[in-house]
């Protein structure tokens, strides 16, 4: 099928370094087997939906939940944000995902929580994330739906990259965060709560820019299989994030951006 998505063999290499080596019987092409991880994950399609291109599609299977338990997409994710020089600004957020009932009516097993929690829409998964100054996601973290934002972001404060400047909503607006914050050279842009009693004032027009965010989460989103999540388990719907963060806005863009 020509309409399919491939990645480039310059994108490829990117990602190359970052897959487990192949031992003993010479296992599917990578390549293709990662492209029908994508397009399932992409579409929100069932696994055996896969199109043939791809190749059989319990290799596909077998392949996302061995490398996710590996924790290979998350190291993938991981490498654009562990280089570069010194961020001018970062921005940071936090989206609810649906559960669907194929995940959230399915009883815990196992021993790792499965993030799925009760709010006023009904059962969700929270994503928190951090990005740099053109939206590009650098940090994520994958919460209960009823977790609040300061206490996402206070799990992500040690992953946080050199910056000189944080923007985030009024849900960011507390005392621990911002003290945080500024031992690392980050100054907060981060307007105050209206029950606040001593107001802190912030750049309006830096504050601006922080619809670069909302943007990424609305990108992401266009995934089906981001939108809402079908998995069970925790491990395999962060992957399921990371590798859709990776290929939209450190692989496709990148490339677009370079040309």
């Amino acid at each position: 099928m020509s309409d399919l998505l491939w990645l480039t063999d310059k994108q490829m290499r990117r990602i190359e370094p970052y897959l487990p080596l192949s031992h003993g019987i010479l296992r599917v092409d990578d390549k293709r087997v990662l492209m029908g991880i994508i397009f399932l994950i992409r579409n929100g399609l069932d696994w055996r939906d896969a199109p043939r291109d791809y190749g059989p599609h319990k290799t596909i299977y077998k392949r996302f939940i061995r490398w996710s338990r590996l924790g290979v997409f998350n190291r993938i994710f991981a490498e654009p944000s562990a280089k570069g020089p010194r961020l001018e600004r970062l921005m940071i957020d936090a989206t609810h995902l649906k559960a669907h009932r194929t995940s959230a009516s399915l009883l815990k097993k196992g021993l790792f929580p499965r993030r799925i929690g009760r709010t006023g829409g009904g059962l969700n998964s929270r994503l928190h994330a951090v990005c740099d100054g053109q939206g590009r996601p650098l940090v994520m973290l994958f919460s209960e739906g009823r977790m609040s934002d300061y206490k996402g972001a206070a799990l992500m404060i040690d992953a946080l990259p050199k910056a000189g400047a944080m923007l985030g909503d009024r849900g960011y607006d507390a005392d621990g965060f911002r003290a945080a914050l500024i031992p690392r050279g980050i100054i907060p842009c981060i307007p105050s709560k209206a029950n606040r009693k001593v107001q802190i004032d912030h750049d309006r027009t830096l504050y601006r820019q922080r619809h670069r965010i909302e943007n990424m989460f609305g990108r992401l989103k266009d995934w089906r299989r981001i939108h809402t999540r079908y998995d069970r388990c925790a491990h395999t719907f962060m992957s399921a994030n990371a590798i859709a963060a990776t290929v939209i806005f450190w692989l496709f863009l990148a490339m677009t951006n370079e040309s």
